[in-house]
C-alpha cells in the first residue's frame, strides 16, 4: 500500500495547522512581554511538537502518529483543569484521531513504510 489514507492525510495536515496557529497565537502574547519566563519555552516547544507530528506522520514515520495521540492525550488530561466541556470536546477528538492512525488502513500503511525502510 503506498496510497497515503485519507485519515492519516487529514490528521497529518490538522496537526500542522493547530501547531502553527497555535504557535503564532501564543508567540504574539510572549513578544510583548520585557522578560521571557521559562513558562514561555512550553508555548512554543507544544505547538512545535504538533508541527512535528503532522509533518512526519505524512512522511509515512511511525513514531510520529505516537507523538500525535500522545499530544491529543496531553490535552485530554489538561482539560481536566478547564470544564467538563473541553474534555468532552477533547476526548471525541482523541478518538477520532486515533481512530484514523491505527485503523487498519493506517496500520498496513505505517506497516509496509517499516518494511520498505523508509
Amino acid at each position: 500500500m503506498n496510497n497515503r489514507p485519507r485519515g492519516v492525510t487529514v490528521v497529518g495536515w490538522l496537526f500542522i495547522a493547530v501547531g502553527v496557529f497555535s504557535l503564532a497565537f501564543h508567540l504574539k502574547d510572549v513578544r510583548w512581554r520585557t522578560y521571557f519566563r521559562s513558562e514561555d519555552a512550553w508555548f512554543v516547544v507544544i505547538p512545535l511538537l504538533a508541527v512535528a507530528a503532522g509533518i512526519f506522520t505524512l512522511r509515512r514515520h511511525n513514531w510520529a502518529r505516537w507523538l500525535a495521540v500522545l499530544w491529543m492525550g496531553a490535552h485530554v488530561a489538561i482539560s481536566f483543569y478547564d470544564s467538563w466541556q473541553a474534555v468532552v470536546i477533547h476526548a471525541a477528538l482523541f478518538l477520532l484521531i486515533a481512530y484514523a492512525l491505527f485503523d487498519r488502513e493506517a496500520r498496513a500503511y505505517f506497516r509496509n513504510a517499516e518494511e520498505a525502510g523508509s
